[in-house]
């Protein structure tokens, strides 16, 4: 049993230390200098620990008093006091009180500073036993947490070649949906809100994240980062600088808001055979699947459920690997609709998703890695709502909530609502509030592939990267009879013009150089084509960059990083897109960043 073991020993001092270790039934108390009675602290101990009575004890003590008065009477009389000395610590008396207390006389330096010693020895145990550290070194807890971040500034340059079609052909769905219905009968579908297609802007953008990952033992660890963003866009942390979006207060050095982009719990399966892993993750995650940003943004966070494992062969690399998650991607309004009484139905949107694949090491030199991935987005497509009266824009109907809550370019929409003809809206001529659904259902086969060539190394390092996707949710004939855009010129036998839509896609890319950028002047060029038809992919979750953002595009993507340090690099990019089908449409961007990271 330790004789010491509360951190206020620290504080109080050597009569603390003694009325501590001694209890409120023994306490001692600092008054007198006695070199004859050091021993006097020991006897203290011997009591406290019931080697000794307190009888026996009174009856040392009295022996040693005795003692110290006839060697006091022996002695000449005392010169006068010298200045107290700062490290003397002193005792009253020595005697028994009726209590049973004992007054203790002196504790020579010596002693305190065995007790100081002890003391410490035992408190720093037992603050290592609970997690704390010595003096001087990091906690455990420290340890076990890594702190990153990084940050972007970019210019870019978005350019119009002449010849877009500029006279209402881009509608932005997302501004409407997001915002009042649209009343469609006003304009014949000259939708109010469009696009930009002919005007060039220069920009600068900063992103910035940071973020946590903890080890909590056991095999879970934990995921945190926060991010800029100038609006809650899934596809883009850019903030541009001095941007005012969408009309919004912005500008002027206005602040600007910090958004939660990760936040998930992880467990780690322990090895229960040889060469097998199993990773489980909850909450807000980077995406789980092996992928390009043909499907999904290289910034695109998950949210939901996920697992992969993988189990290594030990041949030739071998080592396949399955992915699987569900992913609410809408939550329906708990009090839809929210001005009227009675509620509708709930169309909760998922994506579930499942991936086979495989990496493959055919020696050190060449290395491979394939898979096949099936993504089911269910309620993602629009509903056309029941026969519905509206009467003004605050009118609901029960299919609202089907339309999409994010939206960018290039998918194919139609109207929501059944709008039923009154004498209020003429009979169907007026009064025609409607928001626009997507118009096809998604269910996406995809391959994606890596071919990675070493043997170039130290000089450079060859891979290539390619994936093909299609939508089997597609069905044209249904969608062509709806759809409000991705229409083509008019025709003899329609005046809306035929649909021009389609459900494919792949992208294919080359590099050269590093792939890491660990030092300074590492390196790396990137070269690739990408064609991806207007409803092979949600277009709100596809790269922001290309065309601006979403799909019904087909194009170029050249770029090249260089690392001016190991934690600083820089990156010159050029993508040149084009529209697939439809009104004419090109975009090119120019994007100059500096990236920096820790």
């Amino acid at each position: 049993m330790p004789i010491f073991h509360k951190r206020p020993m620290l504080r109080h001092g050597l009569a603390g230390l003694a009325a501590l270790l001694l209890g409120t039934s023994l306490p001692v108390i600092a008054h007198a200098q006695d070199d004859d009675s050091s021993n006097a602290l020991l006897i203290a101990i011997l009591v406290k620990r019931g080697v000794i009575t307190k009888s026996d004890a009174a009856e040392i003590m009295h022996q040693v008093q005795v003692e110290q008065e006839a060697r006091a009477a022996a002695r000449p009389a005392p010169a006068p006091p010298a200045p107290p000395r700062s490290e003397s610590a002193t005792i009253v008396s020595s005697t028994t009180t009726p209590d049973g207390t004992i007054h203790v006389t002196y504790i020579p330096r010596i002693v305190r500073d065995q007790i100081t010693a002890q003391v410490k020895q035992e408190v720093l145990a037992q603050e290592q036993a609970q997690g704390y550290a010595a003096p001087d070194e990091v906690p455990d807890w420290v340890k076990h947490i890594h702190i990153y971040g990084d940050f972007r500034a970019r210019y870019e340059s978005d350019l119009f070649p002449r010849g877009n079609a500029n006279t209402g052909a881009f509608p932005n769905f997302n501004s409407i949906n997001t915002g009042s219905p649209y009343d469609t009968s006003q304009s014949n579908l000259n939708f109010p809100s469009q696009n930009n297609v002919d005007q060039n802007r220069d920009r600068f953008r900063i992103r910035a994240r940071i973020g946590l990952d903890a080890d909590l033992g056991e095999g879970f660890t934990l995921g945190f980062r926060l991010a800029t963003g100038e609006n809650d866009s899934p596809v883009s942390e850019n903030q541009t600088l001095g941007g005012a979006p969408n009309g919004a207060q912005g500008g002027e050095f206005s602040k600007y808001a910090i958004w939660i982009d990760r936040a998930h719990l992880d467990y780690t399966l322990p090895p229960v055979v040889d060469g097998l892993k199993a990773k489980f993750m909850v909450g807000r995650f980077d995406n789980p699947f092996f992928s390009t940003s043909l499907i999904y943004a290289d910034d695109l966070g998950f949210d939901g459920v996920a697992g992969t494992t993988s189990y290594d062969t030990g041949f030739y690399g071998l080592t396949p690997f399955v992915t699987a998650g569900a992913f609410p991607i809408y939550d329906t309004d708990f009090n839809f609709a929210s001005n009227q009484p009675s509620k509708y139905a709930s169309r909760d949107k998922y994506l579930f998703g499942a991936q086979l694949g495989t990496d493959l090491a055919i020696n050190d030199d060449y290395a491979a890695k394939l898979a096949v991935a099936y993504y089911d987005y269910s309620n993602i497509a629009g509903k056309l709502s029941s026969p519905c009266i509206v009467n003004s824009a605050a009118d609901v109907c029960d299919t609202d909530d089907t339309r999409p809550s994010f939206a960018q370019n290039g998918n194919t929409y139609f109207a929501l609502r059944d709008i039923v003809p009154t004498v209020a809206n003429n009979n169907g001529t007026t009064l025609q509030y409607q928001y626009f659904g997507l118009a096809s259902n998604f269910r996406e086969l995809a391959l994606t592939g890596e071919v990675d060539f070493s043997n170039f190394d130290p000089l450079a390092h060859i891979w290539v990267n390619g994936e093909y996707v299609k939508n089997l949710g597609f069905d044209k004939s249904s969608i062509a009879a709806k759809a409000v855009n991705n229409r083509g010129p008019q025709t003899a036998t329609s005046t809306t013009g035929d649909f021009v839509g389609g459900n494919t896609g792949y992208f294919i890319y080359g590099n050269v150089g590093q792939k890491e950028l660990n030092q300074r002047w590492d390196w790396h060029v990137t070269l690739g084509y990408k064609y991806v038809e207007s409803d092979a992919v949600v277009d709100g979750l596809d790269d922001s960059d290309f065309g601006l953002g979403g799909t019904n595009l087909k194009g170029y993507i050249a770029g090249a990083d260089l690392a001016i340090s190991p934690q600083v690099f820089v990156r010159l990019r050029y993508l040149s897109a084009d529209a697939i089908a439809g009104p004419t449409y090109r975009a090119d961007v120019l994007q100059l960043d500096m990236n920096a990271k820790f």
